[in-house]
């Protein structure tokens, strides 16, 4: 389906691989002005030449996204280009799992800092403008794991479960300003990771899911589209899974 984002213009951290780089090129194709956050100057260099020989509005930065700087300077070079922010796409993202007796607390400050802190960054350096502007649209990554756990995954899912209620309080922050504020929970969704696994490991993930099928990153892409779309303002302080059923409440 297509969506009417012509000429929204969308902020998307982690954007030059996997989750990210399958929302940009969503977003696009329906009409966004692009803006392309990520530490991979090398890679979001290649798909925003992708973007732009397709004849898409895009433009790309290098951002830290535990730097509000980096994020905050972000925002100023789309506002000098396109004078306003529309929406952001909190996706950036990592993972460094252990079991507690062996985690460092380098390795839990470290995904905290991307997972959570990021997410606390991106809202904060678009804030300002939708508060200004009466509107805006705020869609952060969250997971699975941060709803039901994992174990050797404390620090992601320590990260991931913030992002959710951090999601709640912004969405009750910003309503009085029609900024809607949303997080989306990906279940096992088709990575380079997942694809690595062996075929016994593939086959206890597919018996976890009822639909029997690991989700692509379209299926996210798709999502975030809708709720970036008119047809989603009714919408806020949600947390939707996509999941292929696999975690029902």
């Amino acid at each position: 389906m297509k969506y009417n984002l012509k000429n929204k213009v969308v902020l998307i951290t982690g954007a030059s691989k996997g989750i990210g780089k399958a929302i940009t090129i969503k977003l696009a194709a329906n009409g966004a002005r692009t803006v392309l956050l990520s530490r991979n100057e090398e890679k979001l260099s290649m798909l925003n030449d992708e973007l732009v020989n397709k004849g898409f509005q895009s433009i790309y930065q290098s951002a830290d996204v535990s730097k509000l700087e980096d994020l905050e300077k972000a925002v100023e070079y789309a506002k000098n280009k396109w004078n306003t922010i529309d929406a952001i796409i909190n996706n950036a993202g990592i993972t460094e799992d252990n079991l507690i007796v062996r985690m460092s607390m380098a390795s839990f400050e470290r995904v905290v800092d991307i997972n959570l802190k990021g997410v606390f960054n991106g809202i904060k350096s678009v804030s300002k403008t939708m508060i200004k502007n009466n509107y805006g649209r705020i869609i952060n990554i969250s997971s699975v794991i941060g709803i039901i756990g994992n174990k050797g995954q404390s620090n992601y899912s320590a990260s991931k479960s913030g992002i959710i209620g951090l999601t709640k309080s912004i969405a009750k922050e910003l309503a009085p300003k029609n900024v809607t504020v949303n997080a989306i929970a990906p279940g096992y969704i088709e990575t380079d990771m997942t694809r690595e696994l062996s075929a016994v490991n593939q086959q206890q993930l597919l018996n976890l899911i009822p639909l029997n099928r690991l989700g692509k990153p379209d299926d996210i892409a798709d999502l975030v589209c809708f709720l970036l779309s008119d047809e989603a303002e009714y919408i806020t302080g949600q947390t939707i899974n996509v999941d292929g059923g696999m975690v029902m409440q």
